[in-house]
């Protein structure tokens, strides 16, 4: 029975065994399972890091909608890899560590009842061995006992046997006797004791070793359903965190909109330039038609020799051609009794077109030729695309240069705010050296406020210079784009024609105030000039007399009625030209225009 009972406790050393590696075997699962979740948490912010922008400059920053919830979406990924370093911390803290605690405690508990079962092992095999001992000397003390009795009764038998020997045969089993006897009761006595031993060996102090080693085994499995549920808490708590992280990413992409995107890089690329006009009908059948008309062809010459040729709807000036002088073709000439005046009935006069010949209608029509833009143009174009970068952004487009001197004056703004606040903490340290000498020379700090002064200042002169470019981009945009409105409600816009200056100036400084300015490229335009006259598409009446002084433009006086060839084109001027074929430009608040309905480039005798 005893090695039965031993062999039970061998097993359940076995068995506590296997159990503490198990534990030890879910704790590295858990232990690897953390360094999955640190790794994956270290990979998603680089991955967040590379992605992100760098903040640079402010150009780069994100400004379409899709970009910005990309951006958005990179943010919510970082704080997801958060929540996974905080579970990776949670289980670390919660399932790991606390299970190596436990094993290192459940290896201690574990080996102070295995030593406890086996000192009472001990034990009881001890006073076994008592017992055995003392049994095995009161049988050998028997048997010697025995000897003496069997000698003792065969001398006192044998007649020839003296007395002597009988008495000493009868004092050695009489020692025998007692000495058995005692062994009896020692080996009583050790029976007995071991007896007990046994007995609480096995109804109580291996039933309570096995106990102890039970409930160990017992706490061992509730750590273990414990760590489980804190394996599956530490999830669980950031679920509800990464949820907003996911629906933050549904928002971003939400967020999304495609039409402010496509108005973002309208207003990203926009010009602020007027799109060109249509070109004209180039007929090339008008020998054509003169060779198979009649007689007819030679009286309207002649008639049309008649008119005046300066005051013919047509251009004088501003027409290029880039391989010099295009030959001027002999145009029939206006009469001056082409336009006469017309009461109306409640008295007032207008102006109003005699009616031609049909055939010179038809010259004046077929004749028409289309017309390129000036070559100060082209140059203006040139040095828009390709000309080096100006200090007020002039040669870019009006709308890109009114950005990009907002942007320099709110960068200026920023650089004088800090040094304003520089200024202020110089200033207050400065009294402090002033009113604590030992902590500095109020002195040493002058050189610095005189610097701070002067670039406060330098940067005060810089945004007032930046402003007054930006109040004329804006003065200049607005007034086109007021004269673009009006044109369109008239159906008078004038196509493919263009002031001198056109509607963006090579000077940066030019203001509306004065009238167009081109004397500095007269030589090189003449030399691309065409003679043919500029098409007028209205005429106008003199409400207050002008005189002209300047070059460019056109004296006039009070009632006095022109041509219009050109119209206001935002700067506050208007082409004009006499009878006598002399042009310029007039203030338009100056001068009543009537526009002609049916004129674009050409005037209609009808």
């Amino acid at each position: 029975m005893q090695g039965c009972i031993k062999d039970q406790f061998d097993s359940l050393d076995k068995h506590t065994q296997w159990g503490i590696d198990f534990l030890e075997r879910y704790a590295k699962f858990v232990k690897e399972r953390i360094e999955i979740e640190q790794n994956y948490a270290k990979q998603l912010r680089n991955l967040v890091k590379k992605y992100c922008p760098k903040r640079s400059s402010k150009d780069e920053e994100p400004r379409f909608t899709s970009c910005i919830a990309f951006f958005n979406i990179l943010n919510e990924l970082n704080d997801y890899a958060g929540q996974r370093e905080v579970v990776a911390e949670e289980m670390a803290h919660r399932v790991y560590g606390e299970l190596m605690r436990y094993a290192h405690d459940l290896k201690t508990e574990r080996k102070m009842h295995l030593q406890e079962g086996r000192k009472a092992q001990q034990y009881l095999d001890m006073c076994w061995k008592q017992m055995d001992n003392s049994k095995k000397k009161f049988e050998r003390e028997c048997r010697e006992a025995e000897k003496a009795q069997q000698s003792y009764e065969r001398l006192d038998n044998d007649t020839n046997a003296t007395k002597a020997d009988v008495e000493k045969a009868k004092q050695q089993l009489n020692l025998r006797t007692h000495m058995a006897d005692e062994n009896k009761n020692e080996y009583a006595a050790q029976l007995q004791n071991f007896n007990g031993e046994q007995h609480k060996h096995f109804y109580v102090v291996i039933p309570q070793i096995y106990k102890q080693l039970q409930e160990m085994d017992e706490r061992r499995t509730i750590k273990l359903s414990e760590c489980y549920r804190g394996f599956a808490d530490s999830e669980r708590k950031v679920i509800p965190i990464i949820s907003k992280c996911l629906e933050g990413m549904i928002l971003a992409a939400k967020s999304v909109d495609e039409r402010r995107d496509s108005q973002m890089v309208v207003d990203s690329f926009k010009s602020g330039f007027e799109p060109p006009g249509d070109f004209p009908f180039e007929d090339y059948s008008q020998h054509i038609y003169r060779t198979i008309s009649d007689g007819t062809i030679s009286a309207s010459r002649q008639e049309s020799g008649k008119m005046d040729s300066k005051s013919t709807v047509g251009k004088a000036k501003g027409k290029l051609w880039l391989f010099g002088k295009k030959p001027k073709p002999q145009s029939p000439p206006l009469t001056p009794t082409s336009l006469f005046t017309s009461s109306t009935p409640n008295g007032s006069q207008f102006l109003t077109f005699s009616i031609e010949p049909v055939h010179y209608c038809m010259n004046e029509i077929k004749t028409g030729k289309p017309r390129i833009p000036s070559f100060r143009s082209l140059k203006r174009g040139w040095s828009v695309k390709m000309g080096p970068a100006l200090e007020d952004f002039s040669h870019l487009p009006p709308e890109q240069r009114r950005k990009k001197l907002q942007q320099r004056i709110d960068e200026l703004n920023r650089g004088l705010q800090k040094e304003s606040d520089q200024k202020e903490a110089l200033n207050k340290m400065k009294d402090v050296y002033e009113k604590n000498p030992q902590m500095g020379d109020p002195g040493s700090l002058q050189p610095k406020l005189a610097e701070t002064m002067n670039n406060i200042d330098r940067l005060r002169m810089e945004i007032h210079k930046n402003e007054a470019w930006l109040s004329e981009v804006e003065g200049k945009t607005g007034g086109r784009g007021d004269r673009r409105h009006s044109s369109d409600i008239n159906h008078l816009v004038t196509q493919g024609r263009e002031s001198p200056e056109g509607s963006y100036t090579d000077d940066a400084n030019q203001e509306v105030r004065g009238p167009p300015q081109h004397s500095h490229h007269s030589e090189f335009d003449d030399e691309f000039e065409d003679d043919d006259p500029l098409p007028a598409i209205g005429h106008c009446k003199a409400i207050y007399p002008f005189d002209g002084h300047n070059e460019g433009t056109l004296a006039m006086k009070e009632g006095e009625v022109l041509y219009i060839i050109e119209e206001d084109k935002g700067d506050g001027w208007t082409r004009a030209r006499r009878q006598n074929g002399e042009e310029g430009y007039v203030p338009t608040t100056y001068i009543d225009v009537t526009l002609e309905k049916n004129s674009k480039g050409a005037v209609t005798y009808i």
